[in-house]
């Protein structure tokens, strides 16, 4: 006789594995769930430049629906939950959660649906095109997930407060952080020839790492601007990532006269390397959910220097005490505190990242797909 497989079949939503932070976030989740209570299944709508590929954990099923734009893989996604009838789907990243969200009435009644929102709504819809659609879609619609996880508390606040989800269905839960893995990273390597180009090893020189998708977002706009403000020469940026501000980005700094110090490495398949090499981590974005990157520099030991940005960010500087946030989201605020920060390398502080440590996030995701979510809406 086949013994029946009790545990809860689990299928993970995202719409590509190319680098980012709500990728690195699945990716680092899906190697510490409970395989004595969860069956898990990752389900890639396109995993063309699938960067965290090599790192899925193998007992996990990939299912690619080889699909370039999310609102073409629908049909397929609502076939492949009915064949498969999975318990529960969680989807991340805001517009494959909306999508999810109108296509809910399609699916199996006894499938529960959980998004992971990745920003703060309001704050990511201002300036976009038909924004107010956008807005009424998310009124209209997201209300019909069964719970939504938050990453900080003003994202819980703002669903609740400007989109009208019932306190009962948010919790916040905040982005995990693979201390020891980062750890192990940040020393590994050699020396290499693009080292010695970055002279990490010059003491005269005040170096400093940024770290995402090159989009306005991300506010390298402004940590240019505020190199150049500065007027400090001894300072070096090195920018890793890629994106389609590129270009424009490095003629803003020929521009400010600063192209010298400000250097674009493009995607690190190891940016801990760099991170631990730093007199500091920059995160100069304008808005933000609860930046990862941010927790993986402190996770380095290394100072931050960050914007306060929409988001989570002054909950992990309140928690951490490893972030020194700017008075403003600007390039002027910016510049002072990196003048500040140069005329007295302080010391890094103790750092306390136990709140977001990988080992007790992942065990709040688990309640949250059992469902076992607590009343107040706050783990």
């Amino acid at each position: 006789m086949t013994k029946i497989d009790q545990r809860l079949l689990v299928f993970f939503l995202i719409p590509h594995l190319t680098a980012g932070g709500a990728e690195r976030v699945i990716v680092t989740l899906l190697k510490y769930y409970d395989r004595n209570k969860f069956r898990l299944t990752l389900v890639v709508i396109d995993s063309i430049e699938a960067f965290y590929l090599d790192e899925i954990p193998k007992d996990i099923e990939l299912i690619d629906l080889r699909t370039r734009r999310v609102r073409s893989a629908i049909l397929k996604l609502v076939r492949i939950i009915w064949k498969r009838r999975p318990d529960v789907v969680v989807s991340t990243v805001g517009h494959l959660n909306l999508a999810l969200s109108i296509a809910k009435p399609l699916l199996p009644k006894k499938t529960r649906c959980v998004a992971r929102e990745t920003s703060v709504v309001s704050v990511h819809l201002r300036g976009q095109e038909n924004a107010k659609v956008w807005t009424w879609a998310y009124r209209t619609f997201y209300s019909r997930f069964d719970h939504i996880i938050c990453q900080s508390v003003e994202m819980y606040e703002d669903l609740a407060a400007n989109f009208a989800i019932p306190l009962k269905k948010l919790t916040v839960i905040n982005n995990p952080v693979d201390i020891d893995h980062i750890k192990q990273l940040a020393g590994h390597g050699a020396k290499t020839s693009l080292d010695c180009d970055l002279d990490f090893s010059n003491n005269a020189i005040i170096h400093l790492v940024a770290v995402g998708r090159l989009v306005r977002q991300k506010g390298f706009d402004l940590l240019i601007e505020a190199i150049a403000l500065s007027g400090l020469k001894q300072l070096r940026v090195t920018i890793l990532g890629e994106g389609p501000l590129r270009k424009t980005l490095e003629q803003f700094a020929r521009m400010k006269g600063v192209e010298h110090q400000v250097r674009f490495i493009g995607i690190q398949k190891n940016p801990y390397h760099f991170m631990a090499r730093a007199d500091a981590f920059v995160l100069c974005s304008r808005y933000e959910g609860c930046p990862n990157v941010v927790l993986e520099a402190l996770a380095c030991g290394t100072h931050v220097i960050a914007t306060p940005a929409p988001g989570g960010l002054e909950e992990i500087e309140r928690s951490t005490g490893g972030v020194r946030l700017t008075a403003a989201v600007s390039a002027a605020s910016l510049s002072t505190e990196l003048v500040r920060f140069t005329s007295n390398r302080p010391k890094i502080a103790q750092i306390n990242l136990d709140q977001f440590r990988v080992d007790k996030i992942v065990k709040e995701y688990e309640r949250i797909l059992i469902g076992d979510t607590p009343r107040s809406g706050f783990p």
